[in-house]
């Protein structure tokens, strides 16, 4: 997931979104609220391709507050740098025949807390001096070329020094993070922050669903930002939709690597929709409509969603949170999504509503708690 873009309870139910109250009224679409569960502020990737760190930590925020554990700002960019680390070592030693790039997966984010633990925002912002949001697209091209140059082996072999060279040019953009800091009157080290927030990262599971590897088996999907060739769990598309709705029913919250490519995929509007009818095949008056007032959507088949996949007209675009669900006037349900791109759609405050059939189609890939499966696709897991 690297889409770039410039631009729950406390033992109680959370019920808002950071305080903020989403519109029940998009032009003629009026929705119902189903469910709201805790979030914190909506961030802004800007132009990097952070998507998977953003979600992926907006999730455990979340998590937090559903714990009890109060509100939380974790460092994106502490994670995005790790991986960095991570990724340079991979990228040598396939000599380079692998993805480098800014994009990874929400598993990647569990392996490097593992590794590395975690930093609150105020400790490590991981932006150069004077800036505030992330701007990384000369920073993989630096990083990469180092990278490539290491692989023609200019002295024969790999010296010891190169990975003190590479990060050396990571900290130039980003800064070098603290080895300990004070948090709260506190003293840590990032690992022992990460173990004071309580978090068992072996709570979580990856679901995905497609029909050419076996269903309930673990499997590597074969997507470019899938660079730690990390494993998905692979369920029957109706137990994969079934899964993410039970979750926010229960009070979970929900990370979602999805396509965005498609024309009704709008943050603009705050929508995303699946009608029956194809935008190619919409006159200008009907595309226009489409914003305006719930029309018949269409739902996709698993095989229908395979084809797209092996088209690759779905692709891995994007990664955003679910924390919630409504429904229009004509009884479609729709997730309640909150993004990083900052605010697109005043109104909406960077969040949007994703219909289920878009959601059934689109979805690349969730990760929840493994307490919010329902327990007969569990079992069939072997949870």
């Amino acid at each position: 997931m690297k889409k770039l873009f410039s631009a729950v309870f406390l033992l109680l139910f959370i019920t808002a979104l950071s305080g903020q109250e989403l519109p029940t009224e998009i032009n003629g679409y009026k929705f119902n609220v189903l469910k709201k569960i805790g979030a914190t502020d909506v961030k802004n990737q800007f132009k990097s391709g952070t998507c998977w760190v953003y979600s992926t930590n907006s999730f455990f925020e979340s998590e937090l507050l559903r714990m009890g554990k109060g509100q939380h700002d974790l460092s994106d960019m502490f994670i995005v740098r790790a991986g960095y680390l991570d990724r340079a070592e991979n990228y040598l030693r396939r000599q380079g025949a692998t993805a480098f790039g800014q994009g990874a997966e929400n598993h990647d984010v569990l392996n490097l807390i593992r590794k590395y633990g975690l930093a609150p925002q105020t400790v490590y912002s991981g932006f150069p001096a004077g800036q505030d949001k992330p701007v990384h697209g000369e920073m993989e091209a630096v990083l990469k070329s180092i990278l490539d140059a290491l692989n023609k082996l200019p002295e024969g072999k790999l010296s010891p020094q190169w990975k003190k060279a590479y990060a050396g040019a990571l900290d130039g953009y980003m800064g070098a993070p603290p080895e300990s800091f004070t948090f709260a009157g506190k003293q840590y080290t990032p690992q022992s922050y990460f173990q004071s927030l309580g978090l068992n990262l072996d709570d979580y599971i990856v679901l995905t669903s497609f029909t050419h590897h076996p269903f309930y088996k673990p499997f590597v999907l074969e997507v470019a930002d899938n660079w730690s060739s990390g494993n998905f769990y692979n369920v029957p598309l109706d137990e994969l939709c079934q899964t993410a709705e039970n979750a926010v029913n229960k009070g979970y919250t929900v990370t979602w690597a999805t396509d965005v490519s498609e024309k009704t995929f709008s943050a603009k509007e705050g929508l995303a929709l699946l009608p029956a009818k194809g935008w190619d095949d919409m006159s200008a008056g009907e595309r226009d409509s489409l914003w305006k007032m719930p029309a018949k959507e269409k739902l996709v088949s698993a095989e229908e969603r395979q084809m797209a996949f092996d088209e690759l007209t779905t692709t891995d675009d994007h990664g955003m949170h679910i924390v919630g669900m409504v429904a229009d006037q004509a009884g479609t349900k729709y997730f309640t999504v909150k993004n990083s791109w900052g605010t697109v759609k005043k109104e909406m405050g960077g969040y949007l509503y994703v219909s289920m059939p878009y959601f059934r189609f689109k979805t690349m890939s969730i990760m929840v708690h493994k307490d919010a499966v329902p327990t007969g696709v569990r079992q069939k897991l072997g949870m």
